[in-house]
Order: structure tokens, then C-alpha cells, then sequence
């Protein structure tokens, strides 16, 4: 007896180009195709643009931890939240350095810094432009996250050498609100239009399993995918819990919707790398290659992301090694 199942029906892609004209409609039937289909078509959109063995390595470092005056329901570093997560000063420069020089020589080819406020003042700006300046001497790429940016800083920060400015989206506009409420989505979209303006490459992605529904996932993506040009890098994050945030008690998130969030974001910006980024360490190596499968081509290194768990150092070796997986020189 056979039977018959309804699909989504999504038409072929134009690998070849890139669009910027994506409606949600068309993200939502991509998140709701049978898997092999989906992974086989963020396939042939990977392979159009990268190797589909190698893998880029960024290394993330908290330059300035705790105490911001944000309220995102997620993070453990908002003064709202309650954890063990104390305030501290703006790092000088040469720890910055010493770790900078440890992520190069562990293999990462680009050095991300942290720091937890909401903006920068104008003379903590300058001291982040040192920090800048001295891990590009060291022949790393660099990316900072400072929160919302003036124009005139983006421009101070590309004159310093800045490759690189992470400003996440989080999630879709209808659902931002139900996580912060300190700024809104325009600011986040004016500060990457600041960043974009200023010369500076884009890292922008998005949080998944904050409780958000499917409708909120295709949106997110919506968004990143039709922003003109793409995020040269797209992390997506899973949620990670941490006791005294508002959203410690979030319900689990399947695997196979991150999965599934990583293909989409393939398909939809090709030539764009596909971060694996927080919330790794609670997958298993199956889950990760299925998300290498499915288009992932970068990875935050390091035991720790910000304030969180990463995998091991060792641990990542291990499992390239075991996939075939080669590190982007």
C-alpha cells in the first residue's frame, strides 16, 4: 500500500547568484523540507563557493566583562541578570595580545573581542583601536562586538584596521521584544548600516531556542538573507542556559532544528560564511558533522566563548580529524 505525503514545493535555487529578495514564505518551505532534500540542495550551494572540507577559525575573547545596562533575557553578562557573572574592567592591551598570539598559534585566522556595553564611550573606543592595531600586527584578521555603534566610531575603527564588526539580530522583529527591551531592532539594523557604510565586513546572525516558533526562525533569516550584501560571516547560535537569566528554564532545542537552521542560512547566503558559534558544546560530533553537511564553514575555537563553554581544543581536533575537515589557512 503506498502513501502519499504533501511536500513543500520550493523551487530551484539560482546558486550562481545571489538574491536579496527572499519572503518568508519561501524561508518557511525551505525549514520544512524532508532533510536529505534540504541538506542536498545547501550542499550544491556550498560547494558552488567554498571547499566543502575546510573550515575557518575564529578565537573570542571577553576584553570587557559584565555589568551592561542591556536586558537581553539570554545573556549572563546584563546587570538585569542574576549570576555569578561580575563586572570588570576593559582589558589592557597586553594580555589582549599574549592571547591573540595563543589563538594564531593554535590555528584560528581571525581574533574576535567582547566587550559588554551597551555603546562605547569615545576614550574606551580608543584602547579597543590599540587593541586592534596590535592583533593585526599580528597577521590575524580582527572583529569586535561593542554593542550599537555612531558612524564616526565604525570610521574610527576601519582607519584602525578593523576587518570585521559582530552585531546580531538575535531573532525576528516580532519576537526581539519578547527578549530585550533596552533597544530595538532599527538600532541594530542602524548599526549595521554604520559598520556597512564604514567599509567594515559584517558579522551578523541569531539565537536560536529562546522559544521562538518556526514563523520567528524563517523571519530571522528572512532579514539576514536580504540585507544587501550579505553578512560576509552569519553565527548561529543555540541558546545556552544560564541559571539567573530570564530564560534559564527555555525548553531543549533539537538538534535537528539547528540542523536545520544552518542549511537554510547556507542556501539563502551562499557565499557567506556559516559560524557555528554558542551552544556548541552541547552537541554531539554527529550533530556537528550534520551541521558541516549542511554548510557550516567556521567555528569559534577555544574552551570558552565569552562566559560560556566551548568544546576543548582538543576535542575540535579530534573531531576534524575524524570528519576529513582542514583548517582555512
Amino acid at each position: 500500500m503506498s502513501v502519499t505525503v504533501d511536500r513543500p514545493v520550493v523551487s530551484p535555487l539560482p546558486f550562481s547568484g545571489l538574491r536579496h529578495n527572499w519572503t518568508r514564505d519561501e524561508i518557511g518551505a525551505l525549514l520544512a523540507l524532508p532533510l536529505p532534500e534540504l541538506i542536498f540542495q545547501a550542499q550544491v550551494a556550498h560547494r558552488t563557493h567554498f571547499d566543502p572540507t575546510a573550515v575557518q577559525i575564529s578565537t573570542l575573547l571577553s576584553i570587557k566583562t559584565g555589568g551592561c545596562p542591556e536586558d537581553c533575557g539570554y545573556c549572563p553578562q546584563s546587570a538585569s541578570a542574576e549570576t555569578a557573572v561580575s563586572a570588570s574592567k576593559l582589558m589592557d592591551i597586553e594580555p589582549v595580545l599574549q592571547a591573540a598570539t595563543r589563538a594564531r598559534d593554535a590555528g584560528a585566522t581571525r581574533f574576535c573581542m567582547g566587550a559588554a556595553w551597551r555603546s562605547p564611550k569615545d576614550r574606551d573606543l580608543e584602547r579597543v583601536v590599540e587593541m586592534v592595531e596590535g592583533v593585526k600586527s599580528l597577521g590575524l584578521e580582527t572583529c569586535v562586538t561593542l554593542g550599537m555603534l555612531r558612524p564616526e566610531q565604525a570610521r574610527r575603527l576601519k582607519t584602525a584596521g578593523l576587518d570585521y564588526y559582530n552585531h546580531n539580530l538575535d531573532t525576528s522583529p516580532e519576537f526581539y521584544g519578547d527578549i530585550i527591551s533596552t533597544r530595538t531592532y532599527q538600532d541594530r539594523l542602524d548599526t549595521l548600516a554604520a559598520v556597512r557604510d564604514a567599509g567594515i565586513s559584517v558579522c551578523c546572525g541569531g539565537i536560536i531556542g529562546m522559544g521562538e516558533g518556526q514563523e520567528d526562525r524563517a523571519g530571522l533569516l528572512e532579514t539576514l538573507a536580504n540585507l544587501d550584501p550579505h553578512p560576509e560571516s552569519v553565527p548561529i547560535n543555540a541558546l545556552v542556559k544560564v541559571r539567573g537569566t530570564r530564560l534559564e528554564d527555555a525548553a531543549p532545542l533539537d538538534p535537528i532544528d539547528f540542523v536545520r537552521m544552518i542549511a537554510v542560512a547556507r542556501i539563502t547566503m551562499p557565499a557567506s560564511f556559516v559560524r557555528l558559534s554558542a551552544g556548541r558544546e552541547s552537541l554531539s560530533d554527529e550533530a556537528q558533522a550534520l551541521c558541516f553537511l549542511a554548510g557550516a564553514n567556521s567555528v569559534f575555537y577555544g574552551d570558552t566563548l565569552l562566559t560560556t563553554r566551548n568544546p576543548a581544543v582538543e576535542r575540535d581536533h579530534e573531531l576534524f580529524e575524524k570528519l576529513g575537515l582542514t583548517r582555512v589557512a
